[in-house]
C-alpha cells in the first residue's frame, strides 16, 4: 500500500423515489449518516466535502443542496470543500476528493450528489421554472437548434453507430432490459417490473434511435461516498475499497461539432495510470441517462472495438448478473433512478464487498469501474478490494 492510495470507506444513499416529500436537505442526511454508520467514523471524522455541481437552482430540482448547507445543517468543522459545474462530470467531485488527500489538505472526505428533480419539477412554487424567452450559458449554443434535452446530444452519436456500423434497435435494447432485469433484485430501485423486447420495441420514439425506455427518469434521492487517505482507511469496520486508477476528459459542449465523445478518450486514459487491464473486472457500472452512453464506455474502456458494442451485448447474455461482465447490477439510472453518477460508484462497492444480496454477482469480484457522464464530460473510476 501506498501513502498515495486512497480509499472509499463508507457509502450511503437515501429512498430513492418520485415526488418525494421528504426535504432534499433532510434526504442527504439519511444518506451521511448511512455512510458513516457503515464506516464507524463520526461526524467530527470528516473533515472535507465534495459535491457536484453545487447548489444550482436551475434546471429546478436539479442540485438543491451544496457543500455550505450541509455544513451549516450538522455544524461541519471541515478543513476543505469542493463544489462547481466545472469539472469532469458527477464523479469529477470523488477525483477532487482524492486529490485534496494526496495534498494532505484533508483525512476523509464526503461526496455526495442529492438529485429533486422529480419534486422540484411538480412544484414549481417552491422550485421556480428558468424564465423563457432566453438561452443562457452553454444552451445558448443548443436551444435556438431544438437541441433542447441530452436525448438530442446523445441521438446524434447512436445515428452514427446506426448508419455506421450497423446497430440495431434490439441489440441496443439489451442495455433498458438488462437494467430492469436487475433493478427487479434491488429493494430500493424505483422501477422493479422487468421489460420486454417486444415491450421495448413498441414504445414511443423519443429522438431517433433513442425510444422512451433508452432514457433514464427523473427521481429524488441522495447518495454519498466517503474517501479516506491511505494511514485511516484500515480503521473503518468495513472493507475499505482502493480507488486504483482515475481519468477524465471534457470536449466542447457544442451539441453537434465533436466526432467522439468523451468516453473515448477517458477510457483509454484510464488503462495508462494502472497495471488493470480489461480482463481483470469483474464487474462494469456504466452511465446510462441514455442506453447507448454504455455502448460508448463500452467501446472507450476496450472490451471492444468501436463499432462493435451493438453485437458484444446482443442477446444480454454476456451483461447479464451471471455474465462474463455484469452491467449496472443495482439497475442503472434506467431502473434504480436517476442517481446522477453517484449510484454507480456506489454499487460498484457493495459488489466488490459482497453485499448486493439477490443481485450479487457470481464468484469473488475484486475489480470493478463505475464511471459518470461520457457526452462532453467524462470520469472513470478503477476501483479494488486488495
Amino acid at each position: 500500500m501506498s501513502a498515495q492510495d486512497v480509499f472509499i470507506t463508507g457509502i450511503g444513499q437515501s429512498a430513492i423515489g418520485v415526488r418525494q416529500e421528504r426535504h432534499p436537505l433532510l434526504l442527504t442526511i439519511d444518506a451521511v449518516r448511512e455512510a458513516l454508520d457503515e464506516s464507524g467514523l463520526s461526524l467530527s471524522d470528516i473533515d472535507g466535502i465534495s459535491t457536484y455541481p453545487g447548489k444550482a437552482s436551475v434546471p429546478p430540482g436539479f442540485s438543491p443542496i451544496g457543500a455550505t448547507d450541509l455544513i451549516d445543517a450538522l455544524h461541519m468543522d471541515v478543513r476543505w470543500y469542493n463544489g462547481g459545474f466545472e469539472i469532469t462530470s458527477q464523479l469529477g467531485a470523488v477525483v477532487a476528493a482524492a486529490g485534496a488527500i494526496r495534498a494532505g489538505q484533508a483525512r476523509h472526505v464526503l461526496c455526495f450528489r442529492t438529485v429533486y428533480e422529480a419534486a422540484g419539477q411538480s412544484r414549481p412554487d417552491e422550485f421556480p421554472p428558468p424564465r423563457p424567452g432566453r438561452a443562457e450559458g452553454e444552451m445558448q449554443w443548443m436551444m435556438p437548434f431544438g437541441a433542447f434535452s441530452a436525448a438530442n446530444w446523445i441521438a446524434q452519436y447512436a445515428m452514427r453507430h446506426v448508419k455506421k456500423y450497423g446497430l440495431t434497435r434490439e441489440q441496443l435494447a439489451q442495455v433498458a432490459i438488462t437494467d430492469r432485469a436487475h433493478a427487479s433484485l434491488n429493494p430500493r430501485a424505483l422501477v422493479r417490473e422487468p421489460l420486454t423486447l417486444d415491450e421495448y420495441m413498441e414504445s414511443r420514439m423519443i429522438t431517433d434511435p433513442l425510444c422512451l425506455f433508452d432514457c433514464d427518469r427523473f427521481s429524488d434521492a441522495s447518495t454519498v461516498l466517503i474517501v479516506s487517505a491511505s494511514d485511516v482507511a484500515q480503521d473503518v469496520k468495513c472493507t475499505p475499497i482502493r480507488i486504483a486508477a482515475m481519468a477524465y476528459s471534457c470536449h466542447r459542449h457544442s451539441w453537434d461539432q465533436p466526432e467522439w465523445v468523451a468516453a473515448y478518450a477517458t477510457g483509454r486514459e484510464l488503462w495508462k495510470h494502472t497495471d488493470y487491464t480489461p480482463a481483470d473486472v469483474d464487474t462494469v457500472q456504466l452511465y446510462d441517462g441514455f442506453s447507448f452512453n454504455v455502448l460508448t464506455w463500452l467501446e472507450g474502456l476496450g472490451f471492444c472495438d468501436v463499432g462493435e458494442a451493438g453485437q458484444y451485448i446482443e442477446g444480454g447474455h454476456r451483461i447479464a448478473l451471471n455474465g462474463e461482465l455484469p452491467l449496472n447490477t443495482f439497475g442503472g439510472q434506467i431502473g434504480a433512478g436517476r442517481l446522477h453518477g453517484f449510484g454507480f460508484a456506489h454499487e460498484a462497492v457493495t459488489q466488490l464487498r459482497g453485499l448486493g444480496g439477490l443481485r450479487q454477482i457470481l464468484g469473488d469480484p475484486k475489480v470493478a469501474i463505475a464511471t459518470s457522464g461520457g457526452g462532453p464530460l467524462a470520469t472513470a473510476l478503477l476501483l479494488a478490494r486488495d
